[in-house]
């Protein structure tokens, strides 16, 4: 299978190295250290049983990669509409686009850029941390990844997809259900990453302190309460599970993408993540504060970032 990872920083890498080492055709679309890195050395994967070193395509933009059989979009959710723009000609009569990203509303985006008929839904639970230009921290064992039809159908496509990940070694299940799926994953981000973002602290020290997790529990079950008035069928009822979920297989030291954005000086995906729950619960009439709060926090430190250390 021809792929191409649009977006290759922790995750796109993560998942599109197993994907190259497991003999498909791999292309990956990112910043150009990690790129460079990559196409001189290989793409070392770390992890928990070793290091690998995978050979793969790096590439700062799209252009001559050509037409592929799947596309993985991995960019933030604020650059999504311009980077699959860009990104057009990876797209043929028979290509599946497919997003992975975190948050709510990346496959509206995805169907008004290519065409509904292209697009898949999908989460992951895989995890990965860039470590430097060219190493990644790959977690894959034990993590599911879901697929499927926005329609809720079966189909050949994405039959073959999962199959593609679970030869692999990425556990992947073919879902009738992946708005509930997205939702699921969307409440992971939503316990973990602004209250990890804000703290500035790695799974293990979050999960430590019993007042953070008594928040982290307070904001995914407003996204709990706002998925129920929307009619959104979760796999989960209790937000301990959800916590408890989102550490599964993951080491202490584990950052979630918030926490790396900021880090690195960069503009969170908040605002499709704890945002979303926000933006959603308007609709239904379903009261957010203490997710209001948190994107409120993690907005006036990407300000901070802004004014007085990124000039």
């Amino acid at each position: 299978m021809k792929v191409c990872i649009l977006g290759a920083g922790s995750l796109g890498s993560t998942i599109g190295g197993a994907l190259a080492k497991a003999g498909n055709e791999v292309h990956f679309v990112g910043r150009a250290p990690h790129m460079n890195a990559i196409n001189e050395k290989g793409l070392v994967m770390v992890t928990p049983t070793g290091e690998e070193t995978v050979r793969l395509s790096g590439h700062t933009t799209p252009d001559g990669i050509g037409a592929c059989d799947l596309v993985i979009v991995l960019c933030k959710a604020f650059d999504t509409a311009k980077t699959m723009e860009e990104g057009r000609e990876l797209v043929g009569p028979n290509t599946t686009v497919m997003s992975l990203q975190n948050g709510l509303g990346a496959e509206d985006v995805l169907c008004d850029c290519v065409g509904a008929e292209h697009v898949i839904g999908g989460k992951t639970y895989i995890g990965g941390m860039l470590l430097e230009p060219g190493r990644v921290q790959a977690t894959i064992p034990g993590k599911d990844t879901f697929i499927g039809e926005l329609d809720g159908s079966v189909t050949e496509r994405t039959r073959a997809i999962g199959a593609a990940f679970d030869g692999a070694g990425m556990h992947c299940i073919v879902s009738d259900n992946i708005m509930g799926v997205i939702w699921d994953k969307l409440l992971v981000n939503v316990a973990t990453g602004a209250v990890c973002g804000i703290t500035h602290l790695p799974y293990g020290d979050m999960y430590a302190e019993e007042k953070l997790v008594a928040c982290a529990c307070a904001a995914v079950q407003e996204g709990m309460d706002v998925a129920k008035a929307a009619g959104v069928k979760l796999t989960y009822s209790d937000p301990m599970d959800v916590l408890e979920l989102a550490r599964v297989g993951l080491p202490k030291s584990f950052k979630p993408s918030i926490l790396q954005s900021l880090e690195k000086h960069r503009p969170t995906e908040v605002g499709v993540i704890n945002g979303a729950v926000v933006a959603q619960g308007a609709k239904c009439n379903v009261p957010t504060p203490v997710n209001e709060t948190l994107v409120a926090c993690v907005t006036g430190i990407e300000r901070y970032i802004r004014e007085y250390v990124n000039k």
